[in-house]
């Protein structure tokens, strides 16, 4: 394993006292209460309330504010006050917010994360031993009958499309300025096929900034269904075409381009499936590659990340693959991807990492 700088000291080397490894040990143990217990401090506003005001507040003020009993309210700030979000002045009975509530309450990545775990994994982690031994996603079977998410996007709950999508976005979207630059300014790129393209939101920036460029999305056909409503308002929409393919049956025959096929872009695709599908789907994908044909294939490479924090992040979305996604892929690491990409025949030319929020984009030929 072959990890960077950031993260070596931190996976390496004990960096915890006994207290403090103890401490954290009964944190994962009440995981779940203080999970719930920190999303209601904002879902409430309470933490709002305590970064607004000028000193702190005391416990009788946030009732009067927020109109919770104040049952509910004391429970609430000594459950964060011990899970760190808020401080106590013992003088004036004030509480403020702390680092970490600052950073709950306002970095975008945390508030995302908090939704996608709420709305799409939290009951469905419950399942997560029977999804980690059968090899299936055990966990979806509360939101439908379907083998993996992907089936039943369309037909989830609004907020927990809400939540998904958000999820998708965030993360892939932070990327996508750069990422048109590696592929239109590095490469005369004309025809491109998006991989997976959800609501055609890539394949909109793709025409919009490269006014010669034609669009293929393949993707499963109510996916496709979905893209086209979503597009069909929009300036380049007539450069944006749709194919509906099941991209996991190894009988699909990919289109064939009519003058040749410049890029084919994977971006968060190739995590939703097992290692064996990609080198499956990578080697389909070959079928329609010339010489000058690159693969971009972005990914959010755990092994990769400036940030240690970061890491946490994608180790852990690798468990709502397992129990909620499909129940067999995960946030893949360099060694893993390279292995799949050298398996299909293909050869790893450049990898362009700390894109966005973390991600990396591995050129294949």
């Amino acid at each position: 394993m072959n990890l960077f700088p950031s993260l070596v000291d931190k996976y390496t080397k004990e960096s915890l006292s006994a207290r403090e490894a103890q401490r954290l040990a009964e944190f994962i143990a009440w995981g779940p209460a203080v999970f719930q217990a920190s999303r209601l401090m904002i879902k409430f506003g309470i933490l709002d309330l305590i970064r607004d005001s000028k000193d702190g507040l005391t416990k009788e003020e946030i009732v009067n504010k927020t109109e919770l009993s104040d049952y509910a309210v004391k429970c609430l700030l000594e459950a964060s006050l011990c899970i760190g979000l808020i401080l106590v002045d013992l003088d004036t009975e004030r509480f403020s917010l702390s680092k970490t509530g600052w950073f709950l309450l306002n970095d975008p990545a945390t508030r995302v994360n908090i939704d996608f775990n709420h709305d799409v994994n939290y009951e469905g982690w419950f399942h997560l031993e029977e999804s980690l031994l059968n090899g299936k996603p055990e966990g979806l079977k509360h939101f439908g009958p379907w083998p993996t998410i992907y089936e039943g996007l369309s037909t989830l709950p609004e907020q927990v499309q809400k939540s998904w999508f958000g999820f998708d976005h965030f993360y892939s979207d932070s990327s996508f300025s750069e990422a048109l630059k590696i592929i239109f300014d590095e490469h005369h790129v004309r025809a491109l096929y998006d991989i997976g393209g959800n609501t055609g939101k890539w394949a909109l920036k793709c025409v919009e900034y490269n006014k010669d460029v034609r669009v293929t999305i393949l993707d499963l056909p109510q996916q496709v269904e979905m893209m086209r409503q979503n597009i069909k308002t929009h300036e380049g929409c007539d450069r944006i075409s749709g194919y509906g393919i099941n991209i996991l049956d190894e009988q699909s025959v990919w289109p064939q381009p009519d003058n040749g096929l410049d890029a084919i872009w994977m971006s968060q695709f190739l995590d939703c499936f097992s290692m064996e599908e990609i080198v499956s789907i990578l080697k389909r994908a070959k079928t329609v590659m010339s010489e000058e044909t690159r693969i971009y294939i972005m990914e959010t490479l755990w092994d990769r990340q400036r940030f240690e924090p970061a890491a946490f992040c994608l180790t852990m979305t690798s468990l709502y693959f397992s129990a909620i996604a499909n129940g067999n892929s995960k946030m893949y690491n360099t060694e893993d991807l390279e292995y799949c990409i050298n398996q299909a025949g293909l050869k790893i030319e450049h990898i362009h990492d700390h894109l966005g929020q973390g991600h990396s984009i591995i050129v294949c030929k």
